[in-house]
């Protein structure tokens, strides 16, 4: 009974319920969809404020701190990754197209296609990155520019504290973004009721076309897990000359937690364990680039998150620029990064990558509706990439242990305090 609590199973019980009650009743259930739409403007309220806050205090909050060779040859490579991955995601929903099939025709806000016809420059484009008026953009949701001023504000705030050492002004903007955690959380408690009508009003209208396109939407992101894992262990055989062979065995039990809890935050202390018992990587690197990894690593998050970007442009028939599919690339690892939190899970990263593109919220639901299985994928390529960076780090300064590896050698791992890693674990299990 328990397990019927837990807000996952909750939504997915909405969204199977929907998905057959639309299916059954056919186009009468779009007299449900102002409730599904309500419950998406329910997330939106919070997206300018969340989005706001949350990059000032990741910004101000950074210090001089964990600088250094192991430093710049972690982000470099979780970096370097993180790019694949969105490249990747591209390359995959176009030959895929997982969003076509259930195309939203006049559905789109009427200014979308005057500024279609209106091309810009590449100048130009850059210039708009900038707003005049930080306000306006606020007003409008205009993202970028938000997220720009945002960074400018975190970076003077930093440089503000550490003149004066005073940071009641981060403190203040740190409660301020609690407090709309707060909020996304009490809208949370309704999602199984707006799934539930978002859902049955897509299946009344387009019918069994939303189950191929979650189908091939799940298809598509289990594909592009599945290549970027095996570049991983193509790159980590190149580079260190271990054998592959031997890498099942010792990624399995991680493995085994991550796609049964999907939470980054539950593996973290066994990826920690195995990756200094079981793959031979030192202590130190250990601990320094796996903790990085929980916020920084989610490789698997990356490839999704440009996935939904491709998928609502395909199933909302809008054709993406260049710059368009720049700029979502751009907004996927800036989520892996860290420096865009958004927490409050997958229904909230959706809207905003939505909201933040100018792309259609319709087909949101049916991406709710599947997200266990999507996070089945996103922590299974988070988890044991974080480990496949250690591997990398470790070797650049052959702190590798090849008898340990080569199981000719036991180690024995350092206990963690788990209380130290808390905001590490709470951004991990956002991007999973």
């Amino acid at each position: 009974m328990k397990a019927l609590k837990h807000p996952a199973l909750q939504i997915g019980f909405g969204a199977i319920a929907g998905l057959i009650f639309g299916l059954v009743v056919g186009e009468w259930a779009a007299n449900l969809k102002f409730i599904g739409d309500m419950f998406i403007r329910l997330i939106q309220m919070s997206i300018v404020p969340l989005v706001l806050a949350s990059v000032i205090v990741a910004t101000a909050s950074m210090s001089g701190a964990g600088t250094g060779r192991i430093a710049f040859r972690t982000v470099k490579w979780m970096l370097g990754f993180a790019v694949v991955a969105a490249v990747l995601a591209w390359g995959l929903s176009v030959l895929i197209r997982p969003g076509a099939g259930m195309v939203f025709d006049g559905e789109l806000d009427p200014t979308l296609e005057d500024e279609a016809g209106q091309t810009t420059g590449w100048q130009d484009t850059l210039l708009n990155f900038v707003s005049k008026n930080v306000f306006e953009a606020m007003s409008t949701a205009t993202m970028v520019p938000i997220i720009i001023f945002a960074l400018l504000f975190g970076v003077a705030l930093r440089m503000q504290i550490t003149k004066s050492g005073d940071d009641r002004v981060l403190t203040f903007i740190d409660q301020i973004q609690q407090i709309i955690l707060t909020m996304i959380r009490l809208v949370m408690y309704i999602a199984p009721i707006g799934v539930f009508c978002l859902l049955a009003s897509l299946a009344g209208d387009v019918g069994l076309s939303v189950v191929t396109t979650a189908v091939k939407y799940l298809g598509t992101t289990a594909l592009g897990v599945a290549i970027l894992f095996v570049l991983f262990v193509v790159v980590v055989t190149a580079r260190t000359r271990l054998n592959p062979a031997r890498l099942p065995g010792k990624l399995a039990e991680q493995t085994t937690i991550a796609i049964t809890t999907t939470s980054s935050a539950v593996t973290f202390p066994t990826v920690l364990k195995n990756t200094v018992e079981k793959i031979g990587v030192s202590q130190k690197i250990a601990n320094f680039t796996l903790s990085i990894g929980l916020t920084m690593g989610s490789y698997g998050a990356v490839l999704n998150y440009m996935i939904v970007v491709m998928f609502l442009a395909q199933a909302g028939n809008v054709e993406l620029s260049v710059g368009d599919i720049a700029l979502g690339m751009g907004l996927a690892i800036l989520l892996n990064m860290g420096t865009i939190t958004v927490p409050g899970g997958f229904p909230v990263i959706a809207t905003f990558l939505a909201t933040s593109l100018d792309l259609p919220l319709e087909a949101v639901g049916i991406l709710i509706a599947v997200d266990w299985f999507a996070g089945i994928f996103r922590t299974f390529l988070n988890v044991n990439g974080d480990t496949f960076v250690a591997m990398l780090v470790a070797n650049a300064d052959d702190e590798i242990d090849r008898d340990v590896y080569n199981d000719k050698k036991t180690v024995v791992s350092e206990e963690i305090d788990v209380s130290e890693y808390s905001g590490a674990f709470a951004r991990a299990d956002d991007a999973d």
